[in-house]
């Protein structure tokens, strides 16, 4: 295919009568149940238990756009080519971002005292004190906010940039992808501190007494390999809407399985490290992140998560035929996007009956919160990424690489 055809509007316009069209409404009455069936709870009785099915919908969703984030980032600083036809898709998620500070408002200001121990100074022991300067309630939020605005902030240019790129003339577009380039290539220390701090901040400190060096390089493992599992499937109901049916093709989901597959590989290196050098430490500040999620029924989930998370789709991915068959690869997509939600649940939900605050439970236990949240959360993204692919070109048309990304080839 030529340049000049993928201009044709049927090839890059989301059809209005096409399921996608009608993403932008699905995810608002999902958005608005499930948020108000979860957030309704939080001022009853079971109000601890709520804010933390709600941290976890909250890190588990964010990590999609943030994963996509990243990918960006790093896309324009290496001016990768053969991505441009489905690179929009990422930057429409990651135009997504600034609803995540109005998400985010909920653990600021409802879930605040129920999620963290360290907020109550009954609980503040020798280990804690020597933390008070980090975990103290002003920094936090100010850390939020700069973590929130960096990522709004990186999120609206990206975006606004891609979407700019559209109407620009030659010279403009050269020195559009100037300027993004060098944004990107300053960006990505950015992205990596504040993901990296916000995990620390948001969940590791949930479990206050446990460290892990690397535990931000986890929750990035986490948060890509999530993107580029949701990637894959919004690249395929493109396609299944009728947009840009011959122009992403078989080469292009290759590479997308490929990298599925390698950040399967990074995600479970990741957790490994962090697993087997706490272990052999043995220390006691460290082990108990482990100990509370080798008892009460959370042991199923901690031996189950190594085969179900990396050993399956290890297998299933490696094979080039199943990265080649858009069927397969959308089943493994699905797989890892749900396991990524069940890695997150078994990162945040141990600490609700770790505390001994006397009102949490210490065993495995589902309440309807755990899936309204999910619901609510995920509803809002699909809500604003559809609205934002469905206002926009699917392709960035003037993408000096575009040439480059329509004849891509795998060899």
């Amino acid at each position: 295919m030529s340049h000049h055809e993928i201009k044709k509007p049927e090839d890059i316009v989301v059809p209005p009568s096409s399921f996608l069209a009608k993403l932008p409404m699905l995810g608002a009455i999902l958005a608005v149940a499930g948020l108000g069936a979860t957030l309704g709870s939080s001022f009853g009785e079971h109000k601890a238990r709520t804010m933390f099915s709600y941290l976890f919908a909250f890190e588990a969703v964010l990590a999609i756009p943030l994963g996509a984030l990243g990918w960006v980032l790093i896309a324009h600083t290496v001016r990768a080519g053969w991505d441009v036809v489905v690179r929009r898709q990422a930057e429409t998620l990651v135009g997504s971002l600034p609803l995540f500070a109005l998400l985010w408002i909920p653990i600021g200001f409802i879930g605040f005292h129920e999620l963290y121990p360290w907020t109550h100074h009954e609980h503040i022991d020798a280990i804690l004190a020597k933390k008070t300067w980090f975990l103290s309630t002003g920094f936090w939020y100010a850390r939020a906010f700069v973590y929130l605005a960096a990522w709004t902030g990186l999120g609206l240019f990206i975006y606004r940039s891609s979407i700019k790129q559209d109407s620009l003339d030659e010279a403009g577009v050269e020195k559009q992808v100037h300027v993004v380039r060098k944004v990107s290539a300053g960006g990505i220390f950015l992205y990596g501190l504040t993901l990296s701090f916000a995990a620390v901040d948001w969940l590791m400190s949930l479990q206050p007494h446990w460290y892990s060096t690397i535990f931000g390089v986890y929750y990035f493992a986490a948060s890509i390999l999530a993107f580029f599992a949701f990637m894959i499937l919004s690249t395929q109901a493109l396609q299944a809407a009728g947009v840009m049916k011959q122009a992403i093709t078989t080469e292009h989901f290759h590479d997308l399985g490929k990298l599925l597959f390698g950040y399967t590989v990074f995600w479970a290196y990741i957790a490994f490290s962090q697993f087997v050098l706490i272990w052999y430490a043995n220390i006691p500040e460290e082990t108990e992140f482990y100990l509370v999620r080798l008892s009460g029924g959370w042991e199923y989930l901690s031996y189950g998560l190594p085969i179900a998370h990396f050993f399956v789709p290890f297998l299933f991915l490696i094979s080039r035929h199943i990265k080649r068959n858009r069927v397969a690869l959308a089943a493994g997509a699905i797989w890892t996007l749900v396991l990524h939600f069940v890695d997150l649940y078994w990162l945040v939900m141990p600490n609700y009956g770790a505390h001994g605050g006397g009102h949490h439970e210490p065993h495995l236990s589902f309440t309807y919160t755990d899936f309204t949240a999910v619901l609510g959360v995920g509803g809002a993204l699909l809500a604003v990424f559809g609205y934002l692919l469905t206002k926009n070109k699917a392709v960035a048309i003037n993408d000096p690489r575009l040439g480059e990304s329509l004849a891509h080839e795998n060899y």
